[in-house]
């Protein structure tokens, strides 16, 4: 198993490096599209659906779903996607109570929407947003800060949980996670925030803002990291897909970034970085 990850991680890494850095902002929407994509053909199992046709054109649904919401709604999407996950945290808190709210197969396609078209909305607008407090700085930095926010946080989660861990988080949606796996996260993307911080210059009210931001980014990756895993609880399936061998699937890859990214975004608009 561990040289099956280390093999497909070494496989994605430059995929991925490829399409944050090797394309232009023009093309990035077609990648992050292919992600999603995926996505929603993953999703389409959680939501109770078997065949591959229903998969399929369920993917075909949410790309649907982005062209109109990129055309015609835009930003306000990302709005949505704040009601969606206050919801999923209300969900995961009160899980399996909560089942009877979303359990049936349509409401579960429905939620799939609403986690998949906000992230790729969320990730183009970041991508081509101007920022006038820094505008020397490149927004595919600030792409990638969100991301590492939910790189550090998991690598913090897992060794403060490995040596701490005996509290459990959510034993109803996901045994293995802990509240000192939380805290670790938090101090590392805590760590995280302070570096950045220095490395803008971008004087005091600036840190603490970005703190403050990264601690509440940090906090909502571990909702939708809860939020894919109480999905899969429920339809009893471990993984999403085996289409990254030693990794599962796309959306495990991706859960916290499901909620990550929107959030991020919002957060950027309501604190005037960006336009």
């Amino acid at each position: 198993m561990l040289k099956q990850r280390i093999i497909t991680a070494l496989v994605l890494l430059p995929i991925v490096l490829w399409g944050l850095f090797g394309l232009a902002a023009e093309h990035f929407g077609w990648f992050v599209a292919v992600i999603v994509g995926l996505g929603g053909w993953e999703w389409a199992r959680l939501s109770g659906l078997t065949s591959q046709f229903q998969r399929c054109l369920y993917a075909m649904v949410v790309l649907a779903a982005v062209y109109v919401v990129d055309q015609w709604v835009g930003r306000a999407a990302l709005y949505v996607s704040l009601v969606w996950w206050f919801a999923a945290t209300v969900f995961v808190l009160t899980y399996p109570n909560s089942v009877s709210v979303w359990r049936a197969s349509l409401s579960r396609l429905l939620i799939g929407l609403l986690t998949l078209v906000p992230l790729w909305v969320g990730m183009v607008f970041i991508r081509t947003a101007t920022i006038p407090a820094f505008p020397e700085l490149d927004p595919l930095w600030v792409l990638l800060y969100v991301m590492m926010i939910v790189w550090v946080a998991d690598t913090g989660a897992y060794f403060a949980g490995k040596a701490w861990g005996k509290r459990k988080l959510a034993p109803a949606v996901s045994p293995g996670k802990s509240w000192a796996g939380v805290w670790g996260g938090v101090a590392a993307t805590s760590l995280l925030a302070v570096v950045a911080s220095r490395c803008l210059d971008g004087g005091l009210s600036f840190s603490l803002q970005l703190v403050l931001l990264t601690l509440l980014v940090t906090a909502v990756s571990v909702i939708g990291d809860l939020t894919e895993s109480m999905f899969k609880r429920e339809e009893g399936i471990k993984d999403s897909s085996q289409l990254l061998p030693g990794h599962g699937g796309v959306l495990d890859r991706i859960d916290s970034l499901n909620a990550a990214i929107p959030v991020f975004a919002c957060l950027l608009i309501l604190l005037g970085w960006v336009s």
